[in-house]
């Protein structure tokens, strides 16, 4: 089978906007640990699960050793904090967090899923970690948008239906 080349490939997958979420869980010692995740997907409604997708590191220990972690859905104004935890530490982020049934969340996020880990599968060079969701909630508010290798700010105009 021919495969796409991967740099092409990240060009073609930068053109599907996304919002920009972050994983949090406390690590075996009970420190929190948090990542920019890069991908999230909601998988089925009964039960309500969702996936993500991680590389090999301390979130993906963190998430192996308690079989717990937190999605926090970032605001249009959480671009520092999205750099933060995607390995590029800001100034301007100085996360906070509220433990919301043993999971830190983080404040001000626009939606936030507490997540028990159901299934691991190991794809390439990532884990996909399947999980049922037992806690969530949200608020109304634009989200922050990721969209050709660039933050967005708002989710656009609704289309009328």
């Amino acid at each position: 089978m021919q495969r796409a080349n991967p740099a092409s490939f990240r060009e073609a997958a930068s053109r599907f906007a996304t919002g920009v979420a972050v994983l949090t869980a406390l690590d075996e010692h009970g420190r929190v640990c948090g990542m920019t995740a890069n991908s999230f997907v909601t998988v089925s409604l009964s039960p309500p699960t969702v996936l993500v997708s991680i590389m090999l590191g301390r979130m993906h220990r963190a998430i192996s050793a308690t079989g717990r972690y937190c999605v926090n859905v970032l605001p249009d104004h959480g671009r520092d904090l999205s750099r933060h935890f995607a390995s590029q530490p800001h100034t301007g982020a100085s996360p906070d967090y509220d433990i919301v049934d043993g999971l830190p969340r983080l404040r001000g996020c626009i939606a936030w899923f507490g997540c028990e880990v159901t299934q691991h599968v190991d794809v390439g060079d990532h884990t996909l970690i399947i999980a049922e969701v037992s806690t969530c909630d949200h608020r109304d508010t634009t989200p922050l948008v990721f969209f050709s290798s660039r933050y967005h700010r708002g989710a656009g105009v609704p289309v009328e239906r």
